[in-house]
C-alpha cells in the first residue's frame, strides 16, 4: 500500500465558516452579497459562491452576471425574480427551492415577504465579472411565468 498523498493536507477541502464570508465582494443595490469559495479564499477557478440575502419587502437594482451562469438556492423567505430586457417576466421561489440564471439575462430580486428575511446561497460558473449593474426602467405589469416540467403540461 502507498504513502498517502501530503499535497492533499494543503491543496485538498477547504472548509469556509459562516463568520468567515467576505462582505468586500461585487454588490448591487438592496441585498447583502457574501463571497465564500473564491480564487482568492479558495483557489477556486472555474466557480464562485457566497450567500445573499435581502430584508423584507426589499429588491434590489437589475443587474446581470455578464457571461457566468448563476444558480441560486432559496434558504429562506420568498424570492420573486423579475428579468428580461424591461424585467417583463416574473417568478417566484421558495424555501428548498432553485433558481437557474443564464448568462446576461437582466434580473432583479424581490423579497416577497412582509416579515422575514430573504436568505440564498449562490454559486456562478467563474470568478470574473460577477455583476453588472443596469439603468433599467421596469414594465408596469410583469407576466407571471409558472414553471411546469414536461411531463405535467
Amino acid at each position: 500500500m502507498s504513502e498517502p498523498s501530503s499535497r492533499w493536507r494543503s491543496n485538498g477541502v477547504r472548509i469556509i465558516r459562516a463568520n468567515e464570508l467576505d462582505a468586500s465582494t461585487a454588490q448591487t443595490l438592496g441585498m447583502q452579497r457574501r463571497a465564500a469559495v473564491t480564487t482568492e479564499r479558495t483557489g477556486a477557478t472555474k466557480l464562485w459562491a457566497g450567500t445573499v440575502t435581502i430584508d423584507a419587502k426589499a429588491k434590489t437594482g437589475a443587474h446581470h452576471h455578464g457571461d457566468l451562469e448563476s444558480v441560486i438556492y432559496v434558504v429562506n423567505g420568498i424570492a420573486r425574480l423579475r428579468w428580461g430586457e424591461r424585467l417583463e417576466f416574473v417568478a417566484e421561489a421558495e424555501a428548498g427551492d432553485f433558481i437557474y440564471v443564464p448568462p446576461f439575462v437582466p434580473h432583479q430580486e424581490i423579497n416577497a415577504s412582509d416579515d422575514l428575511q430573504l436568505h440564498c446561497v449562490l454559486a456562478r460558473s467563474g470568478q470574473t465579472g460577477l455583476v453588472y449593474n443596469l439603468d433599467i426602467e421596469p414594465a408596469e405589469t410583469p407576466e407571471l411565468i409558472r414553471w411546469i416540467d414536461d411531463l405535467h403540461k
